[in-house]
């Protein structure tokens, strides 16, 4: 019984690092984009974003990148069998992905907290799908529990990133067509 209750509070801290993690670099791309504003514009916008941020990234996704990793070492704990199938080292090699991603989100945290950063908006809501790719990865591995999943899992990875990346190119022809 003990064992459903930490796997729950597993999936909840998963759930709100995920949403952590998909609004702040939400809140980058208008940080970065709140640089670019006219003088009076940015200093309310500035401040508010940088708040935001702040209260968003400390408040919420590292506290729940932490207790992920808490109660996931504690779910394999109960689970150890797992380390000796293919699919376990695969989902826990996107998982480290996914704690390096969190990291430089934290570089890019402090870099918009000082000023203008060299990251334009485009490039951050490109950023912003890594982490999208990651969830697929992890999702699928964990629930298939197979490694031949693992080689359809990647082509359809490429794909979905393929697909975003079509999506973002054409987002920013709209929006620049829209700003004319």
């Amino acid at each position: 019984m003990a064992f459903e209750y930490i796997k729950a509070l597993h999936i909840i801290f998963i759930v709100t690092w995920f949403a952590g993690l998909f609004y702040i670099v939400r809140l980058f791309i208008y940080q970065a984009e709140a640089w670019e504003k006219p003088e009076e514009e940015r200093k309310i916008l500035v401040p508010q974003l940088n708040l935001m941020a702040n209260r968003l990234w400390y408040i919420i996704t590292w506290p729940s990148a932490i207790l992920t990793l808490v109660f996931g070492f504690w779910v394999l704990y109960y689970r150890w069998g797992y380390m000796q199938l293919g699919f376990m080292h695969a989902k826990l090699a996107f998982v480290f992905l996914l704690y390096l991603y969190h990291f430089y989100c934290q570089k890019i945290y402090r870099d918009l907290q000082n000023g203008p950063s060299k990251w334009s908006s485009t490039k951050l809501r490109i950023w912003n799908e890594v982490s999208t790719v990651l969830l697929f990865a992890i999702v699928f591995l964990i629930v298939l529990k197979s490694l031949i999943s693992v080689v359809w899992g990647i082509v359809g990875l490429l794909t979905l990133s393929v697909l975003m990346m079509i999506g973002i190119k054409y987002y920013k022809k709209v929006r620049e067509k829209n700003q004319n």
